[in-house]
């Protein structure tokens, strides 16, 4: 290799690499590590781990609660056929809570919610790639019998978001609170609410889709007679929004409704009716146009559970994941199904290993990521810590200081970008091998 490698092409190396592999390149000299905990990088790390194709960023995050509501499990699961190959996420120490749950998972950041007696609430956000969280400031909240709460990424300032709206459907009232990553800091936020009454999604991960975090709204204009609609907070605008459903969902019961991601930028909206015999699942094709909503799915009961199969997400390849009982689920391809035809579920079913028994969470994509390496935001002691886990499965290099040892690095780094080791960065532990710690809230 030559002795001098312009700056560009080694930053062009570098942010193709996997997370493990950068975090061991760290010791390589004080320019490697500043560069790589520089915050430029560490986006453009974040851009181009986004930019590869769905197969290179092939991760789901499964979670399930365990013993009531106050113990959270949370799971990687490498996206091949049988979902067989996963790491058990060891969560970070938190003490007794009351309630834990996935408020959103983006760009390899997991906002987690903790709830203390019911309205003391704390959130964290959690890099598990890097093991690393921060606990976000205290923010108190009234009394009222529901909230939302959803995280998500306002790309025009390259700031990390999390919305909480308080609910109260007596006096017909809600009141919305914005905590901005980069000001680190709460506010209230004084858009004009819209004139729809605000679905409850208490412990519900709101879908993040094209700069919005979603939910329900509905008007009930008479006694059993409603018109929904998907309501929307746009991070950037920091303004809320309207999408319209097809005519012929907006007179149902909302609490029959639920709404996900689907892809990178479109809306999926799940039917799953208290009574009737179909589930049916939408999909809103091109984000924020009424006429693209279109039915791709519908479902009879299972016969032998003599329920309704769950909608959990969706896989790098579209096919949806679907709960049938307990940690059982199974997969179907929309591409080869007749749109609209019902369906007796006659579709392949997989085994989950490494979940544990319990209430199996919605799913999330997943795709490593260096953030909150880079620490850009002066964290007040008195009111958030900065957690640094032990990170003693990284081979530490003996740092030298040399340019040599960094080229020879390089040439690491280019035979594991050779090696597809990029697709791989996490290890995962087969089905039939131990997955390690727990990872609870206990």
């Amino acid at each position: 290799m030559s002795d001098y490698m312009p700056v560009e092409v080694v930053i062009g190396i570098l942010k193709r690499l996997p997370v493990k592999s950068l975090l061991k390149f760290r010791s390589v000299s004080k320019t490697w590590r500043s560069l790589i905990c520089d915050p430029f990088f560490v986006s453009a790390h974040v851009q181009a781990s986004l930019s590869r194709p769905p197969d290179n960023t092939p991760f789901l995050l499964l979670g399930c609660k365990k013993e009531g509501r106050e113990r959270l499990s949370l799971q990687l699961h490498y996206d091949n056929d049988g979902l067989d190959k996963f790491k058990q996420l060891p969560f970070p120490p938190f003490g007794h809570v009351d309630e834990s749950s996935v408020v959103g998972s983006c760009n390899g950041l997991i906002c987690i919610q903790l709830s203390y007696r019911g309205y003391d609430l704390k959130f964290v956000l959690w890099n598990p790639s890097i093991q690393d969280y921060i606990c976000l400031p205290q923010v108190s909240i009234c009394e009222v019998e529901c909230y939302n709460v959803g995280f998500g990424f306002d790309s025009r300032t390259n700031d990390y978001k999390l919305l909480i709206v308080e609910i109260d459907s007596d006096e017909n009232w809600v009141q919305p609170y914005l905590f901005s990553y980069n000001e680190y800091r709460w506010k209230r936020v004084t858009a004009i609410p819209p004139n729809y009454a605000f679905g409850c999604e208490l412990y519900s991960s709101l879908p993040f889709v094209s700069g919005a975090i979603h939910w329900l709204g509905f008007q009930e204009r008479n006694i059993d007679e409603f018109y929904n609609v998907i309501l929307g907070f746009d991070l950037s605008a920091e303004a809320f929004v309207v999408i319209n459903l097809p005519e012929s969902l907006t007179g149902l019961i909302p609490v029959d409704l639920s709404i996900m991601k689907y892809g990178v930028s479109s809306i999926a909206l799940s039917i799953d009716p208290r009574q009737g015999e179909l589930h049916e699942l939408w999909v809103m094709k091109k984000y924020g146009v009424v006429e693209t909503w279109t039915k791709v799915l519908v479902l009879h009961r299972v016969p032998r559970f003599e329920w309704f199969p769950r909608v959990m997400g969706f896989r790098k390849n579209g096919e949806v994941l679907l709960l049938l009982h307990k940690v059982k689920m199974a997969t179907i391809d929309l591409n080869s199904q007749q749109p609209g035809t019902p369906l007796y579920l006659n579709c392949e079913e997989i085994e989950l290993h490494g979940v544990e028994v319990g209430d199996l969470l919605p799913v999330h994509s997943y795709v490593e990521s260096l953030l909150l390496l880079d620490q850009t935001v002066e964290v007040p002691s008195e009111s958030a810590v900065h957690h640094s886990m032990d990170s003693s499965d990284l081979e530490e290099l003996s740092g030298g200081e040399s340019f040599v040892e960094s080229l020879l690095l390089l040439d690491e780094a280019v035979n594991v970008l050779s090696k597809n080791d990029v697709n791989h960065p996490i290890i995962l532990h087969d089905s039939d091998e131990s997955s390690g710690g727990e990872s609870d809230v206990a």
